[in-house]
């Protein structure tokens, strides 16, 4: 190599090891906002809040963080390399519309709603945790290069960025979003247990008659159900109903009669999302309990539990603003139809 060229490739390392130092501040910096958005409180104000201000000032901040975003991706995408000067102004320039976004965020006070703080919240650091991964990326990169992988960074940028689009505007429709996603997968843990049942049979029910010698029970009886086993989960999957039936008739009060203008009433709506939040994992451990081979301790175990967890959660359900006359009626309904559940199990598994 000549003295030309080896002074050419000095440079150029000297000049990737100048704009890393910029690009690895920005790095730490971005992930130690990003901490804080996740970790940290909001300001809460004494003064009137304006949550469509809010709004309108929170998609610009996005906005600007999905530019900035693209405009670093650009500037190392292919040559020339910026010069450090250059590399510093846009990092100053990315920083800045990332604290601007967190700043925004620390707006929205917790007294407008606890579920929507955290679904806001949720996605401010996605934005955030997508802009530290594109910085990463752009450093382990051949600094001149478009990588497959800086490409897929950048997308996922200005993805997270797009789903502040669809965020929901105030509490209410916080707690609707919740609901849905519980509705959801109680939804498919009932269809999952409905598909295994009609599916299932013995598995050596194909092996002749002749085969089987005398009336003894074949071995293999833990990858089956017995009749019995069947019986219990009648009313198993009664219970799995019931959850199913109480999220859709709350998704249906909340969006009838849910105010969010008196801090009581928010908050009541926090303690319904909470509350019904833990209703799917009850019927996924029901459902899972369920499988062959049947252990009836587990089962009932399982049932009393997500029993228990129903009644409680009828019982915010009705001391709430939510629920009028006509949704008395239901909650009424139901917390029968989960006591005749309960008791039927426990006497199905007793019964020998």
């Amino acid at each position: 190599m000549s003295l030309c060229e080896n002074l050419g490739a000095m440079s150029a390392d000297s000049c990737v090891g100048n704009v890393s130092v910029p690009l690895r501040n920005l790095l730490n910096s971005i992930q130690c906002v990003r901490d804080r958005v996740r970790d940290g409180e909001s300001n809460e104000s004494d003064g009137a809040f304006n949550l469509s201000n809010f709004w309108d000032t929170l998609n610009q901040a996005v906005k600007a963080v999905s530019q900035e975003a693209t405009k670093l991706s650009l500037a190392f995408s292919k040559p020339p390399l910026p010069t450090q000067q250059d590399a510093e102004k846009l990092t100053e320039s990315i920083l800045k519309s990332v604290l601007t976004l967190s700043t925004v965020y620390y707006w929205l006070p917790k007294s407008q709603g606890v579920s929507l703080r955290r679904q806001v919240r949720d996605a401010t650091v996605e934005v955030l945790e997508g802009v530290a991964q594109l910085v990463e990326v752009i450093l382990s990169s051949p600094l001149q290069s478009l990588t497959q992988e800086q490409l897929t960074s950048t997308g996922s940028v200005w993805s997270a960025c797009d789903q502040f689009t669809q965020l929901p505007q105030d509490n209410k429709a916080a707690v609707l979003l919740v609901l849905s996603a519980q509705i959801g997968v109680v939804k498919d843990a009932i269809q999952e247990i409905e598909q295994a049942l009609s599916d299932a049979h013995d598995p050596f029910s194909d092996v002749l008659d002749d085969d089987q010698e005398g009336d003894e029970p074949r071995g293999n009886q833990d990858t089956y159900w017995s009749d019995k086993d069947r019986r219990v989960i009648g009313p198993c999957q009664g219970l799995m109903k019931a959850s199913a039936a109480c999220l859709r008739k709350l998704t249906s009060a909340v969006k009838a009669n849910s105010d969010v203008t008196t801090p009581q009433n928010l908050s009541q709506l926090d303690d319904l999302a909470d509350i019904t939040k833990e209703i799917s994992p009850g019927v996924d451990d029901l459902a899972l309990c369920l499988y062959p081979p049947m252990d009836y301790s587990g089962v009932e175990n399982n049932v009393s539990k997500l029993a228990a967890l129903l009644k409680k959660v009828l019982g915010i359900i009705r001391s709430s603003h939510v629920c009028g006359e006509s949704e008395l009626t239901w909650v009424q309904f139901l917390d029968g139809v989960i006591d005749h559940n309960l008791q039927r199990t426990r006497d199905l598994i007793q019964d020998n």
